[in-house]
């Protein structure tokens, strides 16, 4: 096989446009595909071999490269109501709001990965994965989730309009009271990662963080999950 039509016919299977963008993905110069494609001989056996394997290692490369994309970390939430009070957003999106700030929800919005909440502290609570809906909306729904786990004591007090009577005139037992991620996170990060990485990930996670997060499920690796 001529060089030309080897490269022609890779170009065509691999969906590049152009002659940089094929040797990109083949792992070799943009001069090396141009002389290729010059020579008027065919390729030798070795030369071909040499080309599949350096296309190899590019493609290998380019996934370690895309696999996981830093998004945002530790940023700080500053949750607002909903429309319809019916829950609360991470942060104000708003027209009134940063650019910055509507920037990052739109890059959520159009993002698939796993995402961490962290407490005051920035310690890890809880890690999720968005799969089939974006970023943006699953962590807002996990946001607002109701958790047994997620149980703390304290004291209640009232939010009418009455008056103060100190502990040692009116006593007010500790509790247990339920909270909801909104109550105790306080920062998340997220990151964009290959679809076919997220659910490995997110069990790498849970199961390495597993005596200190609020997840309750345990997930599974593929290997695992196939093996079923």
């Amino acid at each position: 096989m001529r060089a030309s039509e080897l490269l022609s016919a890779l170009s065509k299977k691999l969906g590049t446009t152009s002659q940089g963008e094929l040797a990109d993905v083949l792992g070799v110069s943009m001069q090396t595909v141009m002389n290729w494609k010059n020579r008027d001989e065919d390729l030798s056996p070795l030369q071909v071999a040499s080309a599949l394997a350096k296309s190899r290692t590019a493609a290998v490369r380019q996934a370690q490269l895309e696999t996981i994309r830093p998004i945002v970390e530790f940023y700080g939430i500053d949750r607002c109501d909903t429309k319809f009070d019916a829950g609360y957003n991470l942060f104000d999106f708003s027209s009134h709001a940063s650019l910055y700030a509507r920037g990052l929800k739109d890059v959520l919005l159009n993002s698939c990965g796993i995402y961490i909440f962290y407490d005051s502290r920035g310690q890890a609570l809880y890690v999720g994965k968005a799969r089939e809906q974006s970023l943006w909306k699953e962590m807002n729904l996990a946001f607002n989730r109701k958790r047994d786990v997620q149980m703390i004591t304290l004291v209640h007090h009232p939010d009418r309009n009455q008056e103060f009577k100190p502990g040692y005139e009116k006593l007010r037992q500790p509790r247990d009271t339920q909270l909801e991620l909104c109550d105790l996170a306080f920062y998340f990060s997220a990151y964009g990662v290959d679809d076919g990485m997220i659910d490995d990930l997110e069990a790498l996670m849970v199961r390495g963080f597993a005596n200190n997060l609020l997840n309750v499920k345990m997930e599974t690796f593929a290997h695992s999950r196939t093996d079923k």
